[in-house]
């Protein structure tokens, strides 16, 4: 397939208006739109801004590449646009950008349609090709430029030889959509290779899977291995060789640099600790926030099905034992397989501490973390204290780790069966058992009763403050904040607990709700497939299913998310004034009936979702 099948007049913009990166995006996505090439512009939108947040699609010399590979496009399509005057894109090289490629690649884009963008993305290399599209006059001469230079660089594959007395470096590429970067980088270091006199293979990570891929053999003979990837790649097989980690990026904007500290062994030696690859590949150091929020949201992520699980069946016997106290035989059966000593609740805060330490120390983690959560909660440290036991499992291992990390390599098999379980297990249960459970169950007890013992006033405040932040990023870290606090009283205390989740799930319906419901009274505001995405938003609404509000947010995010915390604060601070209680954490319209007052829940919703609904329906501005 040629480049221009995917590249059209019709799919060019030689003028470009926009003066701001967003707006130059959104000019370009309405240049999609109006072809037909997608089936939701919010959704599209919202793609191509979480790649950006990851890093800037603006790799420099005057290009960006804004690219998305979602559900909401129809067929695989790139935008050409020209700024004569350039415009600011936060460009990796801090120059204006000039030429912009929007790639928009379908959720099941097929082999040949990935190709063909990654024959696109390396033609971009070539400054020569670059000056010409440049200068190009008319969208003819952009698709002729395009054909010539497709096909000399067919001409040329295969043409290089390798030379056994030439340096030898192999490289890996990739980037978290696999779509541009991957072969940018690629066709970078092959190029600058070329020119240096030195051999080398690449392996590109693509959306398309691992292509080219490196051999034991080339691996083994290599000077060096550069990984220029921003997302996970396989790591074990480089055990021993020196390594050199950094973003997709560079591999495109400093060839030369990576090539000659590969074959200078600059790099220091990987060694691999036979347990997952990490995550971060970029070459830089993850702050500490972000570390401990990645690791708390590995442990909350799967607790969440313990929570929604457990904590509905508990819920429904709760409702049993009240309006049919004659069934009990089933209202038994909920309650053992739900909470109590038995049931699903019972693993909240194990499997939140076990997961925390996983995240931090491998799988070696998880069982002392379990353990540690265990006690915690059998010693009524609770929340608090499963929370703590989950970090210093983790670096407990970690430091072990450390620790024999020079033992012989012929004792290297007792590390993972028998080093890191029983000292891992000792430290951490000893730690817990001996200082940090009493020190925690003094403190949850302390909460506890602080907590019961809110006043009115107090608790409005509070619940105002949860439901505000459940629609502040919408799934995001205050949202979660919220939830997590809610479901830590909620396993703790006995007469408040549904009373905070029933502030934070208010807060949670709301901002599809509100969405929904300006869609739906201000039509004229919104596009065809935002109205239907808004109809979606009812029945995310309801189930309390925040996320659907996200691609609005995205696109308009200053009108949308000050208009739904302002409607989520009243909601989860009306349901404190009225005393209402939610024994279940999820469910939504589900678990209404749960309610001691069912009817002033679903009020609170209603009010809050009204003056969300129409604060975002009168400040948005037409089409």
């Amino acid at each position: 397939m040629k480049i221009t099948d995917i590249l059209s007049q019709e799919t060019m913009i030689l003028s470009l208006k926009a003066t701001s990166k967003e707006a130059a995006i959104d000019e370009m996505i309405a240049k999609l739109a109006d072809e037909g090439k997608i089936n939701d512009v919010s959704l599209f939108k919202s793609e191509i801004m979480k790649r950006e947040q990851e890093s800037s699609t603006g790799i420099g010399d005057g290009i960006a590449m804004p690219h998305a590979k979602t559900k909401a496009v129809n067929t695989p399509t790139v935008v050409f646009a020209k700024s004569e005057s350039g415009l600011d894109y936060d460009s990796l090289d801090g120059q204006p950008a000039h030429l912009f490629f929007m790639i928009a690649a379908t959720d099941g884009a097929n082999q040949t349609h990935l190709e063909t963008l990654a024959a696109l993305s390396r033609l971009l290399i070539h400054p020569d090709f670059v000056a010409k599209l440049r200068n190009a006059k008319t969208t003819q001469e952009v698709l002729d430029l395009f054909d010539q230079e497709q096909g000399a660089a067919e001409a040329e594959q295969g043409t290089t030889s390798q030379n056994n007395e030439a340096p030898f470096v192999v490289a890996v590429t990739a980037c978290p959509t696999g779509i541009a970067h991957t072969y940018m980088a690629e066709d970078a270091l092959k190029n600058k290779a070329k020119e240096m006199g030195v051999d080398i293979r690449v392996e590109t990570n693509g959306s398309d899977g691992a292509k080219n891929k490196l051999t034991a053999d080339e691996i083994e003979r290599a000077s060096g291995v550069i990984v220029a990837a921003d997302k996970k790649v396989e790591m074990a097989r480089f055990d021993g060789k020196h390594v050199l980690e950094t973003p997709v990026s560079d591999g495109i904007r400093k060839p030369e640099e990576l090539i000659n500290k590969a074959i200078a062994q600059e790099a220091p030696v990987y060694h691999h600790s036979g347990e997952k690859d990490s995550e971060a590949s970029d070459g830089k150091r993850v702050s500490i926030g972000s570390r401990i929020y990645k690791d708390l949201m590995n442990g909350i992520s799967h607790m969440l099905p313990f929570v929604v699980g457990g904590g509905i069946l508990l819920a429904f016997s709760f409702l049993l034992e009240q309006y049919f106290p004659h069934a009990k035989t089933l209202t038994d059966m909920l309650g053992a397989i739900s909470g109590g000593q038995t049931g699903a609740f019972m693993f909240l805060i194990p499997i939140l501490s076990g997961f925390i330490a996983m995240s931090i120390a491998d799988r070696p983690g998880l069982m002392p973390g379990m353990v540690g959560g265990l006690l915690a909660t059998t010693s009524n440290a609770g929340f608090l204290g499963g929370l703590l036991a989950g970090f210093l499992a983790g670096y407990v291992v970690l430091g072990l780790k450390v620790l024999f990390s020079k033992m012989p390599k012929t004792l290297e098999g007792l590390k993972p069966i028998l080093i890191y379980p029983v000292l891992g297990l000792l430290i951490t249960g000893g730690l817990m058992y001996l200082i940090f459970d009493p020190i925690f169950a003094n403190i949850n007890t302390f909460l506890v009763d602080q907590l019961q013992s809110l006043g009115t006033a107090n608790a409005v405040i509070l619940g105002t403050v949860l439901g505000g932040m459940m629609a502040i990023d919408m799934g995001g870290p205050f949202n979660k904040a919220a939830y997590t606090f809610a479901i830590g009283v909620f396993t703790t205390t006995g007469n408040t607990d549904g009373a905070f989740m029933a502030a934070v799930m208010a807060g949670g319906m709301v901002p599809p709700l509100a969405i929904a419901m300006a869609t739906t009274i201000f039509k004229k505001k919104f596009t065809s497939d935002e109205r239907q995405a808004g109809l979606t938003n009812y029945v995310l609404g309801l189930s309390f299913i925040t996320e659907g509000a996200i691609p609005f947010a995205a696109a308009d995010p200053l009108r949308v998310i000050t208009s739904c915390v302002i409607g989520s604060a009243i909601a989860g601070g009306l349901t404190q004034f009225w005393h209402i209680n939610v024994p279940a954490p999820h469910g939504g319209i589900f678990v209404v009936g749960l309610a001691n007052h069912a009817i002033l829940f679903l009020l609170a919703i209603l009010i809050g979702t009204v003056i969300s609904g129409l604060l975002y329906g009168f400040w948005k501005k037409e089409i």
